[in-house]
């Protein structure tokens, strides 16, 4: 079933930033690429995660957040426009929302098979790449907190291919209700 679509294919390489005078490496800089880019199980080519014990890894090999919160955020911010990939995100979707995504539901996206396994919550990383440590609370707040993706068939992916709802299962909790069960 026809979901959405992909807007933008987001990748970047971990990068050392100086924070609170110390070097800290981080790979929330993700900038948008042209073509197609190849899914693996670990995440996009040309892309990384810092610090494996918390981002990246099988369970959180790609992160998907919707496009649809860009405006909400130029809003909260201050901002006349904002690049896509600026939350760190891997894919930024149209369609695809936390209200409506659960876990382990299943999706094509181009010719790579994911599963949905949980919603992203911020870390310290995110108020770097925004210039502020509010910013962290103000995500945790939104509600708008993407989600992540496992790979279950290799693929790739590009700008303008469809989300496609493969399966479902309606007794499993939505994205929003597990990231606002953590939150409370």
């Amino acid at each position: 079933m026809f979901i959405g679509r992909v807007v933008s294919v987001n990748v970047g390489l971990a990068r050392d930033v100086v924070w609170n005078d110390h070097s800290v490496s981080t790979g929330i800089f993700k900038e948008p690429v042209a073509g197609r880019v190849r899914v693996r199980t670990l995440g996009l080519e040309g892309d990384r995660q810092a610090d494996l014990t918390v981002h990246g890894g099988p369970e959180k090999a790609v992160y998907a957040y919707p496009s649809e919160h860009y405006e909400f955020w130029k809003k909260e911010l201050g901002r006349t426009s904002m690049m896509w990939g600026m939350f760190g995100e891997n894919l930024t979707t149209q369609g695809l929302l936390e209200d409506t995504a659960r876990l382990g539901d299943e999706y094509r996206v181009g010719s790579a098979t994911v599963v949905v396994t949980r919603p992203r919550f911020p870390c310290y990383k995110l108020g770097i790449k925004f210039g502020t440590m509010e910013m962290v609370k103000w995500f945790q707040g939104s509600g708008r907190s993407g989600f992540y993706l496992s790979v279950r068939q290799e693929g790739d992916v590009g700008v303008g291919d469809r989300i496609e709802l493969i399966s479902s299962n309606k007794s499993k909790p939505r994205i929003s209700e597990v990231f606002l069960e953590r939150v409370e």
